[in-house]
């Protein structure tokens, strides 16, 4: 979107087109005095500009899950970025002064059309309050009329009443200038009355109509098309209700046809849509959350597969964040090496936690290779959603860490770095399979002397038919796992874990919710009764 607006703000420059221009320095002084005393006109040569400029504004919808009313949060959001992006005088002034722009009549180029009545009340109050103050001054100064009381009454009550109208238009402006319209929604909401304020939302479709003119007018002030994009995020880790309150105020902001607003709604549907299902917005749609989704987005967008090269660089994009850690460890181990003048003392067979970060730091980089490495079967395991990449890539230290800290130096010899990324991996894609064959695995060690040398896909052949049985139960769970057929491909052929490996790796595996193991383990339990 902002190559866009470059190159069509380049081809009007090309046209001959004047250049746009801005309400700051020089800017601001001509803006305001176009609000004062012009009437801005939409003419035909402003409804042929292509150039535009986007209003980016991002709304995390998680950070005000906390307020009563969700979509409050959003007006408030835009109201607070328009007033940061042009300044909170212009819009003041507007409030008081500004006019929404008029069509054209006929084929007429002039933007800008002197208000005729505002002039004319502004000069009859300055010649008004002129003679008010030189009745005043006379009743006051001149001798053989300093002693007429009425002259002195006359003149104050004329330079009064004629001061006081330009004072209440000052302050008008001054109150808007203090007070933003963000905290003159929070304040409605804050009422104690809020819940039974008559004409509530009457107040807020007005501030946002006047937001709607307010960006009308800047159009033709800054000779091109403006557009405020909302991007809604977070969406999916709020209430139900909240969901349906943010559906609301978007259909609000969008129900006048020539409301600048663009808004890009990016969450997942298969959460968002059962809690559309559970409010009250689903009445007369047959209770059908996809169909309320079809009609309240004009152009669907689901991203599509990602691809070997965009899921490198989504784990490239995920180590980069682990750099910090990375320069932090160096760092420490060169100070250590020049701090050191010789021999030491022998290893001990399990280091402490400064000789675990030293050990560490080439793990950490081999395991971080194979990931980023298209050659290695590894990658082609790696999940699209750039979240579940992020944990991975954090989890990978902390498993090596905690390897290293309990086997010692001998943890060279069970398991190598590649072997525990790919197993922080597979907890992070298939939890629910993963834990019914560990939960197998132990359950089989309290009984008869267990095999070690089983691979874990066997173990998981066995008891696959007793998972099949529990799947109601179990449905929530394992619907958190990946394709099943690529779990059979990654521990058949390409990882081959065996019972051993898998009993060490369970000690220091921090990514799998163990509370998953037990709940099967209890349902194993009961079944067996």
């Amino acid at each position: 979107m902002r190559e866009e607006m470059a190159r069509r703000e380049a081809a009007e420059l090309l046209r001959g087109h004047r250049k746009p221009r801005s309400p700051h320095g020089w800017g601001l002084l001509v803006a305001l005095w176009l609000l004062a005393f012009y009437e801005p006109v939409v003419t035909e040569g402003h409804l042929r500009r292509k150039n535009l400029e986007f209003i980016f504004i991002r709304f995390s919808a998680w950070e005000f899950e906390g307020c009563d009313k969700l979509w409050a949060g959003l007006v408030t959001t835009l109201c607070q970025n328009i007033r940061q992006h042009f300044g909170a005088l212009p819009l003041s002034v507007f409030h008081v002064l500004g006019s929404r722009p008029r069509f054209a009549s006929g084929f007429s180029q002039r933007e800008w059309v002197l208000k005729k009545g505002t002039c004319l009340r502004l000069w009859g109050l300055l010649l008004v309050l002129a003679v008010g103050v030189a009745i005043l001054l006379a009743a006051l100064l001149v001798p053989g009329i300093k002693d007429h009381h009425a002259l002195k009454v006359v003149g104050s009550a004329v330079a009064s009443l004629s001061g006081s109208s330009l004072v209440l238009g000052a302050l008008s402006i001054l109150k808007n200038f203090l007070v933003s319209e963000k905290k003159k929604i929070e304040r409605l909401t804050n009422s104690e009355r809020f819940a039974g304020q008559l004409g509530f939302m009457s107040k807020i479709r007005g501030e946002v109509e006047v937001l709607v003119d307010f960006l009308a007018f800047m159009e033709v002030f800054e000779r091109r098309r403006l557009r405020v994009v909302l991007e809604i995020t977070s969406l999916d880790l709020c209430y139900p209700e909240k969901v349906a309150g943010v559906f609301n105020a978007m259909a609000t902001l969008l129900s006048d046809a020539n409301a600048p607003f663009i808004f890009v709604l990016a969450v997942d549907p298969s959460v968002i849509v059962p809690c559309l299902e559970q409010t009250g917005c689903m009445k007369g749609l047959a209770d059908n959350g996809y169909l309320y989704l079809n009609r309240a987005v004009t152009l669907p967008f689901s991203i599509p597969e990602m691809g070997a090269r965009s899921r490198l660089r989504s784990v490239e994009a995920a180590i980069q964040t682990r750099e910090d850690l990375m320069y932090r460890i160096i760092a420490g181990n060169v100070a250590k090496t020049r701090g050191c003048c010789g021999g030491g003392a022998a290893a001990p067979a399990v280091p402490g936690w400064k000789e675990v970060d030293s050990q560490a730091v080439p793990w950490i980089h081999e395991a971080f290779r194979c990931l980023h490495d298209g050659s290695d079967v590894l990658s082609r395991y790696l999940p699209e959603n750039g979240a579940n990449v992020r944990r991975i890539v954090n989890t990978i230290p902390i498993t090596l860490r905690l390897l290293l800290h309990r086997c010692g130096h001998g943890a060279a010899q069970i398991l190598s770095p590649r072997a525990a990324a790919a197993w922080v991996v597979l907890a992070d894609r298939w939890p629910g399979r993963l834990s019914w064959t560990l939960q197998c695995l132990e359950d089989a060690g309290q009984g008869a002397a267990p095999d070690f040398g089983k691979s874990l896909w066997s173990i998981f052949q066995e008891h696959a038919g007793e998972l099949g049985a529990l799947r109601q139960p179990l449905g929530k769970v394992l619907s958190l796992d990946a394709d099943p057929g690529l779990f059979q491909a990654f521990l058949a052929r390409d990882f081959p874990f065996s019972a051993a490996e898998a009993r060490r790796l369970l000690a220091v595996t921090v990514n799998l919710d163990h509370s998953i193991r037990h709940h099967m383990g209890l349902l194993r339990a009961l079944g067996r009764i």
